[in-house]
């Protein structure tokens, strides 16, 4: 099982799942984790620990906790390893200020940011000679911050529109181009829903193309296969055979892409 900001199919229940927050004690740490619901037909007890060093594990509702908690336990040098590296990581990545002269990712590239202040003009951004740059009226961090969302946003509708076209040249199992909405996600840089509808997480436009070619993938195969079984990785292995190479480099960037 491999760690990160990992993708998983979401089959939305039509209620809001609840948690339970349980811990267990490793080394000299006492590790704390959310107990959520598995989805129905899905035996098995999955655990992720989440670039912000939350720990989820996933359990079928007949799972006691002190099952889910021996399951952790089994696990528990794992989950304590993971920890440890996404805290190290955490440590080099500073809070954004939205000033100038901070560095922000688009398609896989390193831009500075240049924030002009303009009482006349519109609040705009624009990538330009290797600078992205926003007109304020007033310089504020939450301006600036939603100002690049939205143009985030923006932009991966386009770019995630031009790959899903360039994907499904590969994926001849899909009949019928499916329906692509663009959604800001905590956890997941994309979705299938049992309908068929492949949501994508717009922060996902900061990776690489590659990296967006991978996510685009992994969710087209959930249209053959909901489940992530033999047949799901060998299809995904026929479409993209080093997806398991692009897929770390995704996970390694999440700390950056995502703040």
């Amino acid at each position: 099982m491999r760690l990160g900001f990992k993708l998983n199919v979401a089959i939305k229940p039509k209620q809001k799942p609840s948690k339970t927050n349980l811990s267990f004690n490793y080394s000299d740490e006492l590790i704390s984790f959310e107990r959520l619901p598995r989805t129905e037909g899905s035996g098995k007890i999955l655990i992720k620990v989440l670039p912000d060093c939350r720990v989820q594990i996933s359990a079928p509702e007949t799972a006691s906790n002190e099952q889910v908690i021996a399951a952790a336990k089994q696990r528990a040098r794992w989950i304590y390893q993971q920890l440890r590296e996404f805290r190290s990581r955490l440590e080099h990545v500073r809070p954004r200020q939205y000033i100038s002269g901070e560095s922000h990712y688009y398609l896989g590239k390193q831009y500075v940011l240049k924030v002009i202040e303009n009482t006349t003009e519109k609040p705009s951004v624009k990538l330009l000679r290797g600078k992205i740059e926003v007109t304020v009226r007033e310089k504020s961090a939450e301006k600036i911050s939603a100002l690049l969302a939205d143009w985030y946003k923006a932009r991966a509708k386009d770019a995630f529109a031009r790959r899903l076209e360039a994907m499904l040249e590969q994926a001849l199992w899909v009949s019928e181009k499916p329906p692509l909405r663009v959604l800001t996600m905590q956890t997941q840089w994309g979705s299938c829903s049992p309908a068929g509808r492949l949501t994508l997480n717009p922060h996902l436009v900061k990776a690489p193309r590659d990296c967006i070619d991978y996510v685009i993938l992994h969710e087209l195969c959930h249209l053959a296969e909901h489940n992530h079984s033999e047949r799901f990785y060998r299809l995904m292995g026929q479409v993209m055979p080093q997806w398991e190479k692009v897929k770390s480099r995704l996970d390694g960037m999440a700390n950056v892409l995502l703040s």
